[in-house]
């Protein structure tokens, strides 16, 4: 076996790392911008749309009596292509024409979750149940759910009982936490 001077393999080593670092440097400076604003519009083009989304409101754990908690878990399920889900649903309730928004969960951090294509999440609606004609509930018979960001929403039937409103209709006793993973 023939021994390579040490001068010639440190010169070869040179020139490669030399090659590697102006070819990265070249194609980082001019292309860089390009990538990471291909990349922002990339991701702010995939959120979910909702006319891509089936949604699903319970089964219910609902409140059996005036001041009594329930959840409604609602989940989403992508019938499009891959998707991104970032912040609060919208959710507002509404008695005829009256509605009111159900705030978000306050201690909730929302995560970015990517949605595949018939992939998953889901949040859960948490309420007290109001007494009837108190003045203070809202008779609720309608759900309307958005994704964040958009203005069209889906229309449900609110089937468990008035909305207590902590000082009045306008002012719901209850919250709507962030998107969650679901499913396996």
């Amino acid at each position: 076996m023939r021994a390579l001077p040490i001068a010639v393999v440190a010169a070869a080593a040179a020139l490669t790392l030399a090659a590697c670092d102006s070819g990265g440097s070249s194609s980082s400076d001019s292309d860089g911008g390009k990538k990471a604003s291909a990349a922002s519009s990339a991701a702010a083009s995939t959120a979910c749309k909702i006319d891509q989304i089936g949604i699903q409101v319970g089964p219910a754990n609902a409140a059996p009596a005036a001041g009594d908690t329930g959840n409604v878990p609602v989940t989403l399920t992508n019938k499009g292509a891959e998707c991104t889900l970032q912040g609060f649903p919208a959710v507002k309730v509404l008695d005829g024409g009256t509605g009111t928004d159900v705030p978000e969960e306050k201690s909730a951090t929302p995560p970015k979750l990517t949605l595949a294509a018939s992939g998953t999440a889901s949040f859960t609606i948490t309420y007290v149940r109001g007494t009837a004609g108190d003045g203070k509930s809202l008779a609720a018979t309608t759900l309307k759910i958005g994704l964040p960001g958009a203005a069209t929403t889906q229309s449900f039937k609110w089937s468990y009982g008035p909305l207590a409103g902590k000082t009045g209709p306008n002012d719901p006793n209850a919250s709507v936490s962030s998107f969650q993973p679901a499913g396996d």
